[in-house]
């Protein structure tokens, strides 16, 4: 091996591992983790590509009114001509008037090569194109309002899995920080009872352990609940397997009251929603197609080129313009024409399609305009509901922890019952983790009202 072949085989060694391991950490807070999930949700990409389709089929149906070009063409045999056009040669070899006594026997084969071709243009459909082209643009806008739905979507997803995150992280900070608090405990009274000092029993002892077996199975829970909201924000934001997420925010707290009436919101929504925008949009994009449907019935005029020709070159050529031979002839015309295709039974059935599509949407309609305000008025004051039982939590928690600093010192001095200790440990615990709780849920809620409010779009 070669001095330059080792120092490559070295360079790639050393190299190699720095590019597999090389792990990006990455802190978001909630606006920028919806960012880069808004460019890599497959979900949205599968709207878009919708739309694209939608796109598509517009240039379709706008392009049936331009040039079309029909051809046919084959090659096959033709059976070779004997004789004139009146003169035939029988099989003795003489020749006589009129048609040979052989004449539909094979004798010898030629070439035989067909084209025919069609160049035209409509000229009016009778509101076939113009119809279905209005049908398709509406379609467009429909499926964009699913881009704008599926973002929604896409940001209720991460909005789910970072508070949920602060939530879980916050609870289990909070079981981290009192079962320290309950081990001092157990080791104080642990020494009380191998001296023999105070009151301590042992029944005392078994309370707190068993506290503490408690608690270690809610630091536990809380800590796969942090895990799997974390994988998900790091899944949701497009993070490679080695690369590491951290939130921006330091603890879970409740976003501001959303300002504006039920009234207020429930207009803004009632104009703002992409599903109302989605509504017209299919609308007119139903009663377009039903009337599309119904000039289905109508003629097609057109004009443009037609023409065809025949060549077989074991036929004899007549200059003659009243002989027409089938095998051996060419021609093309300017021509204008009426293409109509009608069927009694299927287009009828066609139209009432359509019409039923039309009225089911119209009735989609109807309950859209009752169903988004009761959507608004349910989070509206789901939304003001839970910012008072947030506030009235959190000054429970603050209650509860000032209760268990107090018994906590009377337990240190010998002059407070475990019992007593307990109960506020567990007093502290739950105000506190109720209180986690429902500001996710407020936090949650406040979002859920953007999206039905048609603010997050």
């Amino acid at each position: 091996m070669t001095m330059i072949h080792r120092l490559s085989l070295f360079l790639l060694i050393a190299l190699l591992p720095l590019s597999q391991g090389q792990a990006e950490t990455v802190v978001l807070d909630l606006q920028q983790a919806v960012d880069r999930a808004l460019e890599v949700d497959p979900r949205i990409t599968e709207k878009e590509r919708h739309v694209d389709l939608a796109r598509a089929q517009l240039r379709e149906v706008r392009g049936a009114d331009g040039w079309s070009l029909s051809m046919n063409t084959f090659l096959g045999f033709a059976p070779k001509v004997r004789g004139g056009v009146f003169e035939t040669t029988n099989e003795d070899g003489t020749k006589s008037i009129g048609v040979a006594s052989d004449a539909f026997d094979i004798n010898g084969l030629s070439p035989w090569y067909y084209l025919e071709m069609r160049l035209v243009k409509p000229l009016h459909t009778f509101g076939k194109i113009t119809h279905y082209s209005k049908a398709a643009a509406g379609n467009i806008q429909v499926k964009r309002g699913d881009i704008q739905l599926a973002r929604a979507q896409t940001r209720m997803d991460i909005a789910k899995a970072y508070y949920g995150y602060l939530a879980a992280r916050d609870s289990r900070r909070l079981l981290d920080d009192t079962l320290g608090k309950l081990q001092a405990s157990l080791d104080l009274l642990q020494g009380w009872l191998d001296e023999g000092e105070g009151d301590a029993k042992q029944s005392n002892l078994f309370a707190l352990q068993t506290g503490t077996a408690l608690l270690k199975r809610y630091q536990v829970e809380a800590q796969g609940y942090e895990r799997i909201a974390l994988e998900g924000l790091r899944i949701l934001t497009g993070l490679g397997v080695n690369d590491e997420i951290q939130v921006a925010d330091k603890r879970l707290k409740p976003l501001p009251l959303p300002e504006g009436t039920l009234k207020e919101l429930t207009a803004r929504a009632m104009t703002r929603r992409p599903e109302v925008r989605q509504l017209a949009a299919g609308l007119d994009a139903r009663r377009e197609y039903m009337l599309a449907k119904r000039s289905e019935s109508l003629p097609n005029l057109y004009a443009g080129l037609a023409g065809s020709a025949s060549y077989a070159p074991g036929r004899k050529d007549f200059t003659d313009v009243s002989i027409y031979d089938p095998f051996y002839f060419a021609g093309m015309t300017p021509v204008i024409g009426l293409k109509w295709d009608w069927n009694s039974g299927r287009q009828p059935a066609q139209v009432a399609q359509a019409k039923a599509e039309l009225d089911a949407t119209l009735a989609l309609r109807d309950k859209a305009r009752m169903g988004i305000p009761f959507q608004v008025a349910e989070q509206y004051h789901t939304v003001h509901s839970h910012y008072e039982m947030v506030q009235r939590l959190y000054e429970g928690s603050r209650s509860g922890r000032r209760w268990l600093i107090s018994v906590y010192a009377d337990f240190e001095a010998g002059v407070e019952e475990t019992d007593k200790l307990v109960a506020a440990f567990q007093g502290y615990v739950l105000a506190y983790g109720d209180y986690l709780r429902v500001v996710n849920a407020y936090n949650m809620h406040v979002e859920r009202l953007r999206v039905v409010t048609g603010d997050i779009q």
